[in-house]
């Protein structure tokens, strides 16, 4: 299955640019499924058709559904809560803190994978668009897996089979689910270990990022394409809506002509070689499927919509004496903001306010970060052994 996820500043465009691909794809007789993962949706919308948790059939070879992320909690987490509250108590908390506790971080963005995991798992659709929450949460949503893999490392040091073995009897005593709601647990850690996996192959998935030729909005995308790029994901493309076009033109907008030719000049210089997508103002909004097909049109006049645009590894490992050396390709990232801690198998990179948690082979626990600079747009690791 061919997974492309649009994301961008709020406001920019994306569920527009998001639904007019999957029109695009669903025209040239591909299974098609649009899926909205903000909260604050607006498909339907676009769309000009009611939506629901479930995926609804809107058109030939062509699915939408708007995420409902309390349907979807009660879909896929029954007894995770009454785990997680008890193994707070179990702790000291008190029983109202243990309350706000026994939410895993980030469960509402993990509904989203639950959903992706299952379409691609059952290969229901041969294409899957996702319309994503602002930059921000989408950055949340994609750094769950390594996030939960954290904390499930921190919050249950013991074996499985201790847990299964004590869950046991207290569900027998206290009809508290606890080795029932473990097993969830890591059933949803193996789903968002193999979705993240699923995200990280340039060759299943696109992150495509929407902006508008404005300063912040073309900053924020520079941002955004060097955390997915510290995330390990591929960027394809950088899409360029609501260009305004030449009929526009007149002595009230003159300035506003001026600035988007020099910001649509920044973009092609600054994220060369990656492909980018024009899309003309259409002096009006956007509802209704006659009107995302035009969109559709023009977006793909000269690239095929659900091929890989583009594709670049953002890791790189290599061989040296006595060690290895690790390369992760930052695009717009600046030293002085760039903090780099090894920490037993796992080496934790932050920039501004992100962190990337990257877990090494098992082999690396024992081995010492030697040094690390950026140069070029890379920031460059060398790990090498310690002598026992």
């Amino acid at each position: 299955m061919r997974i492309i996820l649009f994301t961008g500043k709020g406001g920019v465009g994306k569920t527009t640019i998001a639904a007019a691909t999957a029109i695009d794809a669903a025209s040239k007789g591909l299974k098609t499924l649009v899926i909205s993962t903000d909260p604050a949706h607006s498909l339907s919308d676009a769309l000009s058709i009611s939506l629901g948790p479930e995926p609804i059939k809107i058109g030939e070879n062509l699915w939408a559904q708007e995420l409902d992320l309390y349907y979807s909690m009660q879909k896929y987490w029954g007894n995770l809560r009454s785990l997680m509250l008890t193994v707070f108590r179990w702790q000291g908390v008190e029983k109202v803190l243990a309350e706000e506790l026994s939410a895993i971080p980030g469960m509402e963005e993990g509904s989203a994978f639950m959903w992706i995991e299952k379409y691609y798992s059952e290969n229901q659709f041969d294409v899957l668009i996702i319309d994503s929450a602002p930059t921000g949460e989408t950055l949340t949503l994609l750094t769950l897996p390594q996030v939960t893999k954290w904390w499930v490392s921190k919050a249950f040091p013991m074996q499985n089979f201790a847990i299964k073995t004590i869950g046991k009897g207290i569900r027998k005593t206290t009809g508290v689910p606890l080795d029932k709601g473990y097993e969830e647990l890591q059933n949803l850690f193996t789903k968002l270990e193999k979705i993240h996996q699923i995200f990280s192959d340039e060759n299943t998935t696109s992150m495509r990022i929407v902006a508008n030729p404005e300063k912040m909005v073309i900053n924020e995308s520079k941002r955004a394409f060097t955390y997915l790029q510290l995330y390990g994901y591929n960027v394809d493309a950088i899409i360029l809506n609501r260009i305004l076009p030449p009929e526009a033109e007149s002595p009230f907008f003159s300035q506003y002509f001026t600035s988007q030719k020099s910001y649509i000049e920044d973009v092609e210089l600054s994220f060369a070689p990656l492909p980018i997508l024009k899309v003309e103002h259409a002096g009006k909004e956007i509802f209704g499927i006659e009107l995302l097909q035009n969109i559709s049109k023009q977006l793909y006049k000269h690239y095929s919509s659900t091929e890989v645009l583009y594709k670049e590894k953002p890791y790189k490992i290599s061989e040296i004496k006595n060690g290895y050396r690790l390369e992760i390709k930052l695009a717009f990232a600046e030293e002085p903001y760039l903090k780099v801690n090894k920490f037993g198998d796992e080496l934790v990179i932050e920039l501004n306010n992100r962190r990337q948690i990257i877990f090494l082979p098992r082999f690396a626990h024992f081995m010492k970060m030697n040094k690390h600079h950026f140069i070029n747009g890379k920031l460059i690791i060398e790990l090498i052994k310690t002598e026992q």
